[in-house]
């Protein structure tokens, strides 16, 4: 009866610290997390994608316009997005037209506006985030741009969970989220 209880504390002890170390990993260096949704389509699908979120971009560190980031969503902390970044601090965006009356009575100026554009610019320390599938997303075009201090990473790279891990060989599945943006200045 000793040896069983030894032996039970053992692993025990050994199935506490691999849950302590792969969250302190999770925490600290890269998060796997599931994504639902279509506002990513065709980038992430929109069920059993699994994302790789790089902890050294939490905060807006380094980052840069074309970057798919996981933030936390600024209507609600407890729910997490995945969106691509489309402005930066200080850039000039065009508001979707379709959206009226979203801006009528915030705080952040519209730089310019007429009855078929409405602009914002980029406040400091703050990213204009879209969906990839814009008729699918709400995005910085309903709740605004986001504070930096929101950003949990860098999504480099996904798994879906739709296809066979490995089958002859040959993994699948596993893709690398490429920044696909182009500047033409």
């Amino acid at each position: 009866m000793l040896d069983s209880v030894k032996t039970f504390t053992k692993i025990l002890s050994y199935i506490i610290r691999g849950g302590c170390t792969i969250h302190v990993f999770q925490s600290t260096f890269i998060e796997f997390t599931e994504t639902r949704g279509e506002s990513m389509l065709p980038t992430l699908n929109s069920a059993n994608d699994f994302v790789f979120s790089d902890k050294h971009y939490r905060n807006g560190r380094d980052l840069k316009i074309g970057d798919c980031i996981v933030a936390l969503k600024p209507t609600d902390p407890d729910q997490r997005v995945c969106k691509r970044i489309t402005g930066m601090p200080g850039d000039l965006i065009l508001i979707d037209p379709s959206l009226k009356n979203y801006y009528n009575g915030n705080k952040q100026e519209i730089e310019f506006e007429d009855s078929f554009n409405k602009y914002i610019r980029v406040p400091k320390g703050h990213v204009w985030v879209t969906g990839d599938n814009l008729a699918h997303s709400l995005d910085s075009r309903s709740y605004n741009s986001i504070p930096l201090g929101l950003v949990k990473g860098k999504i480099i790279a996904a798994n879906d969970f739709n296809k066979p891990f490995w089958e002859n060989g040959v993994i699948y599945g596993f893709r690398k989220i490429e920044n696909n943006y182009v500047d033409e200045a």
